[in-house]
């Protein structure tokens, strides 16, 4: 029984480096994909809105993308610890993406200051306080459910 148990949690842990590794060789993907839409955008001349849509899009994409990966994990939850309804599996996940939006809004924000194609759109060139708050609002709407699909899933994993 013993050696089952540290077969799972090794299993486990094997997961959790695979998908650490996954979401550290997607964030730089993420970066060139806010940077496409950007351009694809300045192209149509729709840059009313353009930090948040992409933002919000890539965000969204790359959370659906990782739960996909999540899904193609072989974990077993069985001997993991579960507090008030969030696995500890859940957790572990979830910190590869510690520190990363801030790490992305900062990217995002130096795109749009530096973006001469902007300069003419103040709200969009130059994101006050209250716009990035507002989609900082919206990626926790979106990081919420994430969260609660990639613990629905491992609590599953039995």
């Amino acid at each position: 029984m013993n050696s089952l148990l540290i077969t799972k949690e090794q299993n486990n842990a094997d997961c959790i480096a695979r998908f650490v590794q996954y979401i550290t060789e997607q964030k730089p993907l993420l970066k060139k994909q806010y940077e496409q839409l950007l351009a694809q955008d300045l192209s149509r001349q729709q840059w009313d809105g353009c930090f948040q849509r992409n933002v919000l899009a890539v965000l969204k994409q790359g959370y659906d993308d990782a739960l996909v990966y999540i899904k193609m994990l072989p974990f077993d939850s069985s001997a993991s610890l579960v507090n008030r309804g969030l696995s500890d599996l859940t957790k572990r996940l979830l910190a590869a993406f510690d520190g990363f939006i801030d790490e992305f809004l900062v990217f995002v924000v130096d795109k749009h200051r530096t973006s001469c194609a902007l300069s003419n759109f103040p709200d969009e060139h130059k994101p006050d306080k209250t716009y990035v708050n507002e989609v900082r609002h919206d990626i926790a709407v979106l990081w919420q459910s994430f969260a609660l699909d990639v613990n629905a899933y491992v609590l599953e994993c039995r």
